[in-house]
């Protein structure tokens, strides 16, 4: 029998650079709390986010991702025809199909890499930044882009007291490449059906099609208590897992960078994971808000820029969201 060939790739891979794109409408929470009958100081306290990004009417999850990867590109300092795939997780792009990875490929230069959607949520960040790894290591690429973009106001409802005041828009790139070591651990990932809908919209495009004006466009919206407790204490034991799977302990952590889903979430999962003084946590939701798939690297980009000492240091990060779907890793800062 004929043995078929192959492809061997590197030791391990890494992030060589992240670029960043934000909404350029900053909104604040004077700015919405009057639909939902709510205040500013509400929406602090429970949240943390003192005011959002949100994207001009003309702005699509697209072009915040081109701005974005020329970004990670340019810093990275790659061709764009050196990437062997592009991957984009996002929630909001304008079309069912093709993909938004497709066209960002097309903007950035790197045609023909493949190029796809991952439809992970909150996730879907980390899920990219898995198959980049495993596609450097394998051979299948010797560059690869992971972006997540979302421009979410899309889908904010005014009046939505569960989440729509969370809500912002933005896009978050990075760059990986060959290394000599692992600058990725293993991914510990999965999901957890059973709470499917949880976080997610409050009804389907065919309702909508099909209503007759009966049913408004669909909006996102989440059952907040089931979704606090799920993320604060099922996400530390992946956290840990991760930690664990990564050969570290939380001592040899830089930073901490979970997904910017509610300050309260981020700060009792540090408090969980008995984390050390000296491990900085990212908490771009202050004043970035919620951006779904790109809340990690738009995080990870505004943290490096402010404490650029954290480079080549280790940052653990966790992504969690509609699905409901996890993901974490520890990654080796670039």
């Amino acid at each position: 029998m004929t043995a078929l060939k192959q492809t061997t790739g590197h030791p391990g891979s890494r992030i060589l650079a992240y670029g960043a794109a934000r909404g350029e409408t900053v909104v604040t929470n004077d700015d919405i709390v009057g639909p939902i009958n709510s205040s500013d100081e509400w929406i602090r306290q429970r949240t943390g986010v003192v005011e959002r990004r949100r994207a001009a009417a003309g702005v699509e999850a697209v072009d915040l991702a081109e701005q974005a990867a020329k970004e990670a590109i340019a810093t990275a300092g790659i061709r764009p025809d050196q990437l062997g795939a592009v991957l984009v997780s996002t929630i909001s792009n304008t079309v069912q199909t093709p993909s938004l990875a497709a066209l960002l490929t097309e903007r950035v230069g790197a045609t023909p890499a493949p190029a796809y959607d991952i439809s992970a949520a909150c996730a879907g960040f980390t899920y990219g930044i898995a198959q980049a790894d495993a596609f450097i290591r394998s051979g299948l690429a010797e560059y690869v882009l992971v972006v997540g973009a979302e421009k979410l106001s899309t889908f904010a409802k005014p009046t939505d007291r569960t989440i729509s005041f969370l809500l912002a828009d933005g896009a978050g790139a990075a760059v990986l490449g060959p290394s000599d070591e692992a600058g990725v651990s293993p991914t510990v990932w999965g999901s957890d059906g059973g709470k499917w809908d949880a976080v997610g919209m409050d009804s389907t495009l065919g309702a909508y099609r099909d209503g007759a004006g009966a049913v408004d466009w669909p909006t996102l919206r989440q059952e907040g208590p089931t979704v606090f407790r799920w993320a604060v204490w099922d996400m530390v034991k992946v956290a840990q897992r991760a930690i664990d799977a990564a050969g570290i302990t939380p001592d040899d952590l830089a930073a901490f960078i979970p997904h910017q889903a509610n300050i309260r979430i981020i700060d009792e999962l540090a408090k969980q994971l008995k984390l050390p003084e000296h491990v900085l946590i990212a908490r771009d939701i202050v004043t970035t808000g919620n951006t779904s798939a790109a809340s990690i690297p738009l995080a990870a980009h505004a943290l490096l820029g402010e404490h650029p000492e954290l480079s080549g240091g280790l940052a653990l990060q966790i992504g969690f969201g509609a699905g409901l779907v996890f993901g974490a890793q520890v990654v080796r800062l670039p």
